[in-house]
């Protein structure tokens, strides 16, 4: 699995725990290892204008998704095809004040924006509540399962 980060953002980002978590996702739901995906982390000034350009909507925000060869999760028999997932870009300074807010760490904010974002690329959406619980609740499963994870590492 080609996994490229790159943090543009002049915040300290645990890159390695991001990369792992995008490795342990992407198993989770059955993604080609050899599919390609790049998380960049950009400043404030950089994730408005991608905001604005891309939503239509104003000040920067947490995370936005770039689908490029719109692939679907696989599953265990079936995985998805080998493929270029597309872009993840993150605001790191968005994420500390979230996570501030909702009482936990920037980096488990930077986590669930990573798996949000994967979920994004492949296809996932939270428009519908039906859509939204189905998302966030294999969103939970994913950081959930990654926590175990890395507490047996």
């Amino acid at each position: 699995m080609s996994i490229e980060l790159n943090n543009e953002s002049g915040v300290d980002v645990d890159e390695a725990a991001i990369q792992r978590l995008a490795v342990y996702a992407l198993d989770q739901l059955h993604v080609h290892p050899d599919a390609d995906l790049a998380i960049v982390f950009v400043d404030e000034a950089a994730m408005e204008q991608l905001h604005v350009q891309w939503m239509d909507e104003p000040g920067p925000t947490d995370v936005l998704s770039f689908p490029m060869d719109e692939l679907r999760p696989g599953t265990e028999d079936d995985p998805t095809p080998a493929g270029l997932l597309g872009d993840i870009v993150v605001c790191p300074q968005v994420a500390v004040a979230q996570a501030e807010a909702a009482g936990h760490s920037p980096l488990e904010e930077m986590l669930l924006l990573t798996t949000h974002g994967i979920l994004h690329l492949l296809g996932f959406d939270h428009a519908e509540p039906e859509e939204e619980r189905e998302m966030f609740g294999i969103q939970r499963d994913i950081l959930v399962g990654f926590a175990l994870a890395e507490r047996r590492r």
